[in-house]
């Protein structure tokens, strides 16, 4: 009898270790799931079968290595199932980016740039308004010499007309400090230029052209003719401060100054625009007409002559006013 069980019991172990020897094998590749569930079922009886015939250390030790083998085949599924999962939340986070990246840019297409202190609109404004503003002032400067012009033509015209409307009574203070009107002009030939002793180029030019162009007359035509500046720049231009500036000129050159009231009186008479610009502390510049005019014995006016009048031009449109002026 104890043989009979011996040889049973053999037959059963040689059985079990080929059933696991194959099973080991088939565990490096998972199994489906229908297999899965069959081998769990199967499990069980299996178990309690070889429990009751195989002894009990060797029985325990084989089947849980066959449970291991077993149970790991559902590792690679799952592990398989959370890469794909976290593949397909990495695709989708992906897109959202690529779709929110998208719509940023095109929320951003459509705004103002901003970044800056300035914005492109308010720049285009201040541009507009700037260059409007300059427009308007060159308009009117060129609208009010263009009246001079005028007045200058008209009086060609004979008395019919009638005379312009430049020059008139003024009292200003001269730069030997005396004070001076139109009277002490009288009985000779007068060139009167308005500026200011400040003024960096325009009007140190205007100077020494009408310096030389007097000098030329006397040389040329024997005729005297009397150099008048008058400041349009009350503020600054002192009677020390005209009286240094002339001297550098011409010796004959008369400076005349005065305050506010005055300069603008004799300016408004005859017809002298002046403004000031950029004004900075006491550095500032003014704006104002670049013409000379030609006065009659009588402080009547003749004709004036702007900058576009060199030495030569100016030396010979004086003589020829002064040979065909008509009382």
């Amino acid at each position: 009898m104890a043989s009979t069980i011996s040889r049973k019991t053999n037959h059963f172990r040689y059985f079990y270790r080929s059933l696991s020897y194959s099973r080991l094998q088939r565990c490096s590749s998972p199994l489906p799931s229908s297999h899965l569930n069959d081998a769990v079922q199967f499990r069980r009886p299996l178990a309690l079968l070889l429990q009751s015939v195989l002894p009990r250390g060797l029985g325990v030790q084989s089947l849980t290595l066959y449970q291991r083998c077993l149970f790991s085949t559902t590792t690679p599924n799952t592990n398989a199932g959370n890469e794909a999962s976290k593949v397909g939340e990495e695709a989708n986070t992906g897109k959202e980016e690529k779709s929110g990246e998208s719509n940023q840019k095109q929320s951003d297409s459509g705004k103002s740039v901003r970044g800056g202190p300035v914005s492109w609109l308010s720049f285009i404004l201040l541009l507009a308004t700037g260059l409007g503003i300059i427009f308007y002032y060159d308009t009117k400067k060129r609208k009010h010499i263009e009246d001079i012009y005028t007045a200058s033509k008209e009086v060609k015209e004979g008395p019919a007309v009638g005379k312009a409307a430049i020059g008139g009574p003024f009292n200003l203070i001269n730069h030997q400090g005396k004070r001076v009107t139109e009277k002490d002009f009288l009985g000779k030939w007068t060139l009167l230029y308005f500026g200011f002793t400040h003024c960096p180029d325009i009007c140190p030019d205007e100077l020494i052209k009408l310096a030389a162009a007097i000098d030329k007359i006397k040389k040329k035509a024997g005729l005297e003719i009397v150099p008048v500046f008058i400041s349009v720049d009350p503020e600054r231009d002192t009677v020390e401060q005209v009286a240094e500036y002339v001297k550098e000129f011409h010796p004959k050159l008369i400076g005349l100054t005065g305050d506010p009231d005055e300069i603008r009186s004799v300016a408004r008479a005859y017809r002298v625009y002046y403004m000031k610009t950029a004004e900075e502390d006491s550095d500032y510049l003014v704006d104002h007409s670049i013409v000379m005019y030609l006065m009659s014995p009588d402080m009547q006016f003749v004709k004036f002559f702007g900058k576009n009048n060199d030495v030569d031009s100016l030396t010979d449109g004086i003589i020829e006013e002064i040979k065909n002026y008509k009382k």
